[in-house]
């Protein structure tokens, strides 16, 4: 049984930093891409960042230079360092887990966590 464990969120000020970590179990983790979105209330999900196997990234255009993924296949563990965040960051931040390269699309992600709540105050 696949699982994935989303954990670090909580509430921090505008230009604080969080680092959020996945966790994965009941899956070969590092032959995966794994992809962190967000969704806000009344808003679609969106696609924040995502790694690949072989270590490739992509970005959001409204994180980049400020949110850093990173992976530690030994610890089956993926991590969303998010620096200079926004009140616009509000969101519950899911990853997830897939085997195609194109991240940054929802349907390419067989695996889904729970979420974890990220709130930006101003």
């Amino acid at each position: 049984q696949v699982q994935l464990v989303e954990s670090g969120g909580e509430l921090v000020q505008a230009g604080g930093s969080l680092r959020l970590s996945c966790t994965g179990s009941g899956l070969t983790f590092s032959s995966y891409s794994i992809g962190w979105f967000r969704q806000a209330p009344g808003k679609e999900r969106e696609f924040v960042a995502g790694i690949r196997s072989g270590d490739n990234t992509a970005y959001a255009d409204s994180v980049k230079g400020r949110f850093t993924i990173s992976r530690d296949n030994a610890k089956n563990t993926v991590y969303l360092q998010m620096n200079t965040l926004r009140p616009e960051d509000t969101a519950v931040y899911y990853c997830a887990a897939g085997r195609s390269a194109l991240m940054a699309l929802v349907s390419t992600y067989g695996y889904w966590g729970q979420g974890t709540q990220v709130t930006v105050s101003s």
